[in-house]
């Protein structure tokens, strides 16, 4: 009982790591500044934020065709004060990006900027700053921060300002008569979505699990621990328990192997997302996975140092009861390494390809693992006598070996393909990627057919109808390849391995998503809504919107969504981040709610602003159906699934035709 204190401290930090602080989303960044006089006339403006959990502010200086960068406007310079220098950041991190073909510069956590001036107007005794960012999770959404710093530590003294005539009548242009509207909620479906992505990554780890039950390194010691507890220890329901408990550390053991993710903080970044963003650690990883193949071929084994497992078996042996049972687990898992090592090595490839926090999810797709690498030691303790239906040991398991070869071997031109995408080479365009994995699972599909053998292969035997599937189903699988590479599938069920479909030799590109009809002016997307009698799709968006364009590469690309935008509905996409300039006569100031002022200048802020005073958002994607006489048709929706997108589509054009009848 002395160390069940132990087990329960564990438990609590097993909690931990998972709770939800009590910081709103709606509220993702908080901002405070400072300013420090560095000499008579010379100042430093300091502008910090305090970044939510998963949240990110991208850097001034992200690179050029991604994402929108961030801005300041320093009101006044070059009038009453000059700046000394660019303004610096503090510390940021790198990520490439597949949609925009760059690697972006971005804020966690913390945000930090600082700007030297110096005074050309000695009376001047405050300085407004405007900072213009976008703020990202599952959605983007766009902000402005109003900084006013008092030089001398004095009262800051904001000016009254009153719209002019000219601006309150554009103003009022812009609100829509819109007809039984509907709550227009932002954001509820992301969470869901993010809730989905753990889920899958737990299964994931737990068909890992399974797997690797199935290898020569596993499968064997089954029956041989499960015996051991339950007949070598005098007492059957004894027994029980300590195989249920030796369970129970295995998951233990895969949990605490992911905890250092999470109390390093910087290995997030700075090493597991930079997989996605290196070349050279993309390279390495290419290397290792192909280690780990040929180690599945049986060209040599993985082995971690026999003394280790020789001391921890001891020490089982030596100390007894609870201490004992989780030096025996640590046994397997070292034991095993061979088989689960490259297998879990597949499983932290996985986790880095993933959306959200690399630490959360290598522990929750480990956690997976443990369990189903746990389950069978605890069922055959509680059911021995399912032990006699278990297949003997035999060939199959190196079958199942090289299978996981072949994976190991595609997962790794993942990582070549990262290493090709941020040095832009050109080496691996997406017909090159899916060529190399066709001619894998031919090989795969020849192997299983026993068309050829590895070395470590036992005499050639009359195939089993299980190798037979296998190789019908990695034939299936290659011919689904082969038409993605005809454009005749669309490879949506392997979303984010290929390159993406930019990436092509046969690359070509159109002013609107996927070469559909779109209008980038609402009066004149409604006008011809009122032509043809279509609904609209307006589509709030932005040029450097990643999930904007993932919706469109993955979810209105869909052979069941294509057909509905490109000739059921009139396509508005507003881009809420164009910075062209409004013509002179059409720029006007517009007063929020809080009273604040502000100059609408570009084309994207003003649509910013249309959205913001119409449907009150400001996150992009963000998508209303529209009837020409702007009756909204459903709730709004943002970043959803192919299936959801769909029906809301759907229901919208019911409502519609109904409403015509």
């Amino acid at each position: 009982m002395a160390y069940m204190k132990y087990i329960f401290v564990l438990a609590l930090a097993f909690i931990s790591i998972f709770s939800i602080t009590a910081q709103s989303d709606q509220n993702p960044a908080v901002w405070s500044h400072e300013v420090n006089e560095l000499s008579a006339g010379e100042y430093e403006l300091v502008f910090k934020a305090d970044i939510y959990r998963e949240w990110f502010i991208y850097s001034l200086y992200t690179a050029e065709g991604g994402s929108m960068p961030s801005e300041f406007e320093f009101v006044g310079a070059g009038e009453t004060y000059e700046l000394l220098g660019k303004t610096e950041e503090g510390k940021t991190y790198k990520k490439y990006t597949e949609v925009f073909d760059v690697e972006e510069t971005f804020f966690k956590d913390r945000a930090l900027f600082k700007q030297k001036i110096r005074l050309l107007n000695k009376d001047v005794k405050q300085i407004e700053a405007i900072l213009y960012y976008q703020i990202c999770k599952e959605v983007c959404v766009l902000k402005e921060e109003v900084f006013t710093l008092s030089l001398d530590g004095g009262e800051v003294v904001l000016e009254t300002k009153e719209l002019d005539e000219k601006s309150l009548a554009m103003t009022k242009a812009l609100q829509l008569d819109l007809k039984n509207k509907f709550k227009l909620s932002e954001g509820s479906l992301n969470q869901k979505s993010a809730a989905n992505n753990l889920w899958m990554l737990f299964g994931l780890g737990f068909l890992g699990g399974l797997i690797a039950l199935l290898t020569p390194c596993v499968f064997p010691l089954i029956p041989l621990t499960v015996s051991f507890f339950t007949k070598h220890t005098g007492n059957r329901s004894k027994g029980i328990k300590n195989a249920l408990l030796y369970g129970f550390f295995i998951v233990l053991i895969y949990f605490l192997l992911s905890l250092p993710f999470h109390l390093f903080d910087s290995v997030d970044s700075q090493i597991l997302n930079t997989i996605a963003t290196n070349v050279w650690l993309n390279l390495l990883f290419f290397l290792i996975f192909v280690f780990f193949a040929f180690s599945f071929f049986g060209y040599y084994e993985l082995t971690l140092p026999s003394s280790w497992a020789n001391k921890l078996d001891s020490a089982s042996t030596k100390v007894g009861g609870v201490l004992g049972i989780f030096f025996m687990a640590m046994t397997l898992a070292i034991v095993s390494f061979s088989c689960t090592g490259p297998i879990l090595g597949g499983l932290l490839g996985s986790t880095t390809l993933a959306e959200g926090s690399v630490a959360t999810n290598l522990t929750i797709g480990m956690t997976g693992f443990g369990l189903a690498l746990a389950l069978p030691f605890a069922l055959f303790a509680l059911f021995p006598t399912w032990l006699n239906s278990l297949p003997k040991s035999g060939g199959w398991m190196t079958t199942v070996k090289v299978v996981l070869g072949f994976l190991e071997l595609a997962l790794a031109f993942k990582f070549l393909s990262n290493a090709d995408l941020v040095g832009n080479w050109g080496l691996l365009k997406r017909e090159i990627f899916l060529g190399i994995w066709i001619v894998l699972f031919v090989l795969l599909a020849l192997y299983l057919f026993g068309i050829f053998r590895f070395p470590h292969d036992g005499p050639k035997q009359k195939l089993s109808p299980g190798r037979k599937l296998m190789g019908v189903l990695s034939t299936a699988f290659a011919l689904y390849l082969v038409l993605g590479l005809i454009n005749m599938a669309s490879l949506k069920g392997l979303s984010g391995f290929p390159p993406p479909d930019f990436y092509s030799i046969k690359n070509t590109k159109s002013n609107c998503p996927l070469g559909l009809d779109c209008f980038k002016d609402f009066d004149e997307g409604v006008a011809v809504a009122k032509q043809t009698n279509k609904p609209i799709l307006l589509d709030f968006t932005g040029w450097g919107c990643v999930n904007c364009r993932r919706m469109e590469e993955n979810v209105w690309s869909d052979p069941s969504i294509y057909p509905m935008l490109r000739d059921d509905y009139v396509l508005i996409s507003l881009y809420v981040d164009d910075r062209k300039e409004l013509p002179k006569k059409k720029q006007f100031s517009f007063q929020y709610e809080s009273g604040r002022i502000k100059t609408i200048k570009t084309i994207g802020q003003k649509w910013g602003t249309f959205q913001t005073i119409n449907f009150n958002a400001a996150s992009q994607p963000y998508y209303v159906l529209l009837s020409p006489d702007l009756e909204v048709l459903n709730s709004a929706v943002q970043y959803v699934d192919t299936d959801t997108y769909e029906e809301w589509l759907k229901s919208g054009l019911e409502r519609y035709q109904l409403s015509m009848k």
